[in-house]
């Protein structure tokens, strides 16, 4: 048996995600690992790749920084993926080996890096870095600082940056009083201005995702719609995934439904896309949810790859 790589006992943080991607790699030599961009501060912004089938499909989580808990259930994802395949199991009730055989599943498992280091406690008060934060955080002092930071260093929210009515996600959050660097919800001063979201943007032209999953926290619900597309099967996986995770399937709110990553993407491929709200509570959520969440999601995590 072989000791467990991925520790799900402790805050997620940016170092921790490199030293696991280079002990799982040791390991299982067949993943797939490339840099596919750069954080504001210079963090590496990864890609991982399981399998060598043609489908391809595209994992992704902690595009907030206080939705952390994401990047550590799909780094468990893959070590218990790789665990199967090479022991010839199942995985959620199918062979891992089959799996890898038709898909190829790429993960982006922390595309905040920056600001993770701040929910996290991993950047020291006082520092230049913490008072840059800080800085933004102190003209918006309803919000919690730091555990209710999820832009990127910049402050802007990358998940309201990307060309799917921008202009329209400009506008409500603007009347909302997100019109300046903020902890969350300001778009930015344009689209894709930010490196983080252009980097999964820029790999998500380079691919032919069949599908994608944006992982967040929390509500425990599936957003699959963007305005009037209705992507071939999207409903009917989206109805799946709501019935082998117990997540309610839901429309996004009106004042959430632009410009974010799956919201691009159903544009723009017109293809099955899914907002995986995980979990319940307060961001950060606590760890002691960890198990119930990666149990909720280990079924929409490996069927993503087969249906």
């Amino acid at each position: 048996m072989n000791e467990i790589i991925i520790k799900t006992n402790e805050n997620y943080n940016y170092n921790r995600l490199q030293t696991d991607i280079r002990r799982l790699k040791q390991r299982y030599s067949f993943l797939q690992i490339e840099t596919i961009g750069q954080s504001v501060q210079k963090r590496q912004i990864q890609a991982i790749r399981i399998g060598i089938g043609k489908n391809e499909v595209m994992y992704s989580s902690s595009i907030h920084a206080n939705e952390w808990i994401t990047s550590l259930v799909l780094m468990k994802f893959i070590e218990d993926f790789c665990e199967s395949y090479v022991n010839n199991r199942e995985i959620f009730g199918h062979n891992a080996k089959e799996i890898f055989e038709k898909s190829s599943i790429y993960i982006i498992p922390m595309l905040n890096p920056d600001a993770i280091e701040l929910v996290t406690g991993n950047i020291r008060e006082g520092s230049y870095e913490y008072n840059h934060y800080k800085q933004i955080a102190d003209n918006f002092p309803d919000i919690p600082f730091p555990e209710g930071w999820k832009a990127n260093y910049n402050g802007v929210d990358l998940n309201l940056q990307f060309p799917a009515d921008w202009e329209e996600a400009r506008r409500i959050k603007f009347e909302q009083g997100y019109n300046k660097p903020a902890p969350r919800d300001f778009v930015g001063f344009g689209p894709l201005t930010e490196p983080e979201s252009l980097a999964i943007y820029n790999y998500t032209l380079k691919h032919n995702f069949r599908l994608i999953l944006a992982y967040h926290t929390q509500g425990e619900v599936i957003y699959w719609k963007y305005k009037d597309y209705l992507p071939k099967d999207s409903e009917e996986i989206g109805k799946i995934f709501s019935m082998v995770s117990g997540y309610a399937l839901q429309i996004t709110p009106s004042e959430s439904a632009n410009a974010g990553y799956k919201d691009w993407f159903i544009k723009q491929y017109n293809r099955p896309g899914y907002t995986i709200e995980a979990g319940r509570g307060t961001n950060p959520l606590p760890l002691s949810q960890f198990d119930r969440i990666y149990n909720d999601n280990i079924g929409i995590l490996t069927l993503g790859a087969l249906i």
